[in-house]
């Protein structure tokens, strides 16, 4: 069972002991499938939802040292299984964010949507126009 782990792994995943993923498996909190030999195996699927579920919500920023803000509209998002890349507009600007599939997932971002765009680089090239 490839996608199944054993329970002392899954409760060192979750950064909890083995006796609290029994119990929550006694109480229906967790699914667990048995083996032959009576071993508790957690669906990776099942500690996924748990990490999920246990993950607190980020701060919400009131105020940030980056002074480069852009409000911005999505054009276009293009998902990988690992990575994105964001299309935005801001006025007559047209931006391109490179972020984790996960961060374009949970912002909800879409074509249409209103974001804020926070432009931080540690290099700055800069060119010539061609005559």
């Amino acid at each position: 069972m490839d996608d199944h782990l054993r329970i002392g792994q899954a409760a060192a995943l979750l950064d909890v002991s083995v006796d609290t993923v029994r119990r929550w498996a006694d109480n229906d909190e967790v699914e667990v499938v048995r083996t032959g030999g009576n071993q508790r195996l957690v669906p990776l699927a099942e500690v996924r939802r748990l990490l999920a579920d246990r993950r607190p919500d980020p701060p919400i920023v009131q105020a940030t040292s980056a002074r480069n803000q852009l409000a911005a509209v999505v054009t276009q998002v293009v998902t990988g299984a690992a990575a994105g890349t964001v299309e935005m507009r801001a006025g007559p600007f047209r931006l391109l964010a490179l972020t984790t599939a996960e961060s374009i997932r949970e912002l909800g971002l879409a074509p249409g949507t209103d974001v804020v765009a926070t432009i931080k680089a540690t290099n700055v090239v800069v060119g010539l126009p061609a005559s």
